[in-house]
């Protein structure tokens, strides 16, 4: 499938979905009546988000949904992850759910062809040989819209959900452990002697830094002990999503494949075949992943949610502004 079929079918979902009802169009509507069900696992309740009226979906599950007067695309999610290391913010369903924090039931090609109805020009994916080159493309707003098991509506951007990785091992150079300092055995902070590292697994809390700091008075060794608080503390994910585009694979009998329809719809670590990817170097590697979900500000598991991609455009900048 081509760049040109593409667009010829972003074409004719447009003219077809005809004149959509705008979502959140009107910020003093009043909350809709949801349906609460029990997650029989984990006892948890969970809201299926409601549709506002006169909607018109581009696939046969109903999951994608596009705006052509307000220039976005919606996507009908579920909540799959809420700990873990990330390699993307969505997936389509049945493939990658254990890296990803929502998954999509739906082909990869209609999200694109979507994006192209409503006015998105896709960019480059990532190259990394013969040298990295980030992600290209048109910049996007995504943004998660659900409603909790008391009624409540929210809407924040996608960002909001994911920081970086604070589960994983912090290192900091120290050429050599002070004389005075003994580390205690049973504590969180370790001396590596062959490779001259000084280690921190997790965020290292105020008690934790105040508990090493006063071992010695040895200015590199308290150097780093403060870098490794600091790099450890909670930092939120700032990173912009970028259109990407994917690409394309042909096989043996000449038919061209979409590639993103391995899973890989809005990444946060860079793969080639990402729909939407971040403007950042972020690397695939399972011990260097940067990003992980922000487990607490995330609804329970199998929430629906209504993920919503918004192009920025130059001469209509649409930055919408939310209220975590």
């Amino acid at each position: 499938m081509s760049r040109t079929t593409f667009a010829l079918m972003a074409g004719f979902l447009l003219i077809s979905s005809g004149t959509l009802a705008a979502l959140f169009a009107d910020d003093s509507q009043t909350t809709p009546a949801v349906e609460t069900t029990q997650n029989a696992e984990s006892g948890q309740g969970t809201t299926k988000f409601p549709l506002p009226d006169g909607l018109t979906s581009l696939n046969p599950n109903k999951t994608v949904f596009i705006d052509p007067e307000r220039k976005r695309v919606f996507l009908k999610s579920r909540v799959c992850l809420r700990e873990g290391m990330l390699e993307m913010f969505a997936c389509l369903a049945g493939t990658k759910e254990h890296e990803a924090v929502v998954a999509i039931d739906t082909e990869a090609y209609v999200i694109h062809a979507a994006l192209l109805a409503v006015g998105a020009e896709p960019g480059e994916p990532v190259q990394f040989d013969p040298e990295y080159k980030p992600p290209t493309g048109q910049h996007l707003d995504i943004f998660v819209n659900w409603i909790d098991d008391r009624g409540r509506p929210y809407r924040v951007p996608a960002q909001y959900w994911m920081r970086h990785a604070t589960r994983r091992y912090f290192i900091e150079e120290l050429e050599t452990l002070p004389a005075d300092v003994v580390l205690p055995k049973d504590g969180d902070l370790r001396y590596d002697a062959d490779r001259k590292q000084l280690i921190w697994f997790g965020p290292m809390t105020n008690d934790d830094r105040y508990e090493y700091l006063p071992l010695t008075r040895d200015e590199a060794y308290r150097a780093a002990v403060q870098a490794l608080f600091d790099k450890s503390q909670t930092q939120p994910m700032e990173a912009d999503f970028v259109f990407a585009g994917s690409g394309f694979w042909e096989d043996e009998n000449g038919k061209k494949l979409y590639l993103a329809e391995s899973g890989n719809v809005i990444c946060v670590a860079n793969f080639s075949d990402a729909i939407i990817d971040i403007d950042v170097k972020s690397d695939a590697s399972n011990d260097a992943l940067m990003f992980e979900p922000y487990t607490e500000r995330i609804p329970p598991l199998e929430t629906e949610v209504l993920v919503e991609l918004v192009p920025r455009f130059e001469k209509e900048q649409q930055l919408d502004e939310s209220n975590p």
